[in-house]
């Protein structure tokens, strides 16, 4: 196997949009860095039933309505 070609394999804490934060192992970010989460299991109709809404981030949803709005959906 190759020496120094794998990227490094580190703690991180993940925000989720609760509140709570867990630990995960990952090469995303550094060390110790927080990884804030717009969607996650607790906030999303896939994993919900469908019960909440999601929030228009950036409006990104409003834009992409405007701009199809002709198409009938």
């Amino acid at each position: 196997m190759k020496k120094d070609i794998h990227p490094e394999y580190h703690l991180v804490d993940v925000k989720m949009t609760d509140g709570t934060i867990f630990q995960v192992r990952t090469t995303w970010g550094k060390e110790g860095d927080t990884m804030t989460l717009d969607i996650d299991p607790t906030a999303h109709p896939a994993w919900n039933g469908g019960s909440t809404r999601l929030m228009d981030q950036g409006g990104r949803v409003s834009k992409f309505k405007k701009k199809y709005e002709g198409l009938g959906f």
